[in-house]
């Protein structure tokens, strides 16, 4: 049945939009130091953008610093000059071969600003869900008529496509809460 097609389509991108939306939520930064939250910063090498995670290899040697060792030396200044462009608060560090990115302290207030950061992207999230189901909900309307459905059989696929769509914002929802204790953790 086509219709029946259409909410397996809205699962799957539901699934891939809350998996984006924890790549997203593990950019913002906690007091913990983690390879994400640097490794998709854009760096100007040989000319074009790039992302840091093709440029060096990136690890974290101890629970306060991450450890940034580029492939190729003279990329050194890009790289710092990425890393302080960037909204993390992070002064970088080098020594010639190996740039160290100290993780500091949050603050009270940075923490706030960080939540309210977390919460934007949080929304952002349900929003794509509400998006994901109104596009899903159009494209059966399309195809109702030519599929012969019932009104009965109709309303209980609009039924299974709204719980569906809770399903997926209370996940969008849980993600958002764990990150946030996360972050407010001292």
């Amino acid at each position: 049945m086509p219709l029946e097609e259409i909410l397996v389509q809205s699962e799957a991108r539901m699934k891939k939009a809350i998996e984006a939306l924890r790549r997203e939520v593990q950019t913002v930064r906690t007091g913990r130091a983690t390879p994400a939250l640097v490794e998709n910063l854009e760096v100007d090498a040989y000319g074009t953008p790039m992302p840091l995670l093709q440029l060096a290899a990136i690890t974290t040697p101890e629970p306060r610093l991450i450890q940034v060792q580029p492939w190729d030396r003279s990329l050194i200044r890009a790289i710092e000059k990425a890393v302080m462009a960037s909204d993390l608060g992070i002064t970088p560090g080098n020594d010639g071969a190996v740039i160290r990115l100290p993780i500091p302290m949050l603050t009270e207030e940075r923490r706030r600003d960080l939540v309210k950061l977390l919460h934007k992207k949080v929304e952002e999230g349900r929003v794509e869900i509400r998006t994901l189901r109104r596009h899903a909900h159009d494209e059966m309307r399309k195809k109702e008529k030519d599929a012969g459905v019932s009104a009965d059989e109709f309303k209980r696929l609009e039924k299974r496509l709204q719980d569906l769509t809770d399903r997926y914002v209370a996940q969008v929802d849980e993600v958002g809460e764990a990150k946030e204790k996360e972050i407010l953790q001292v």
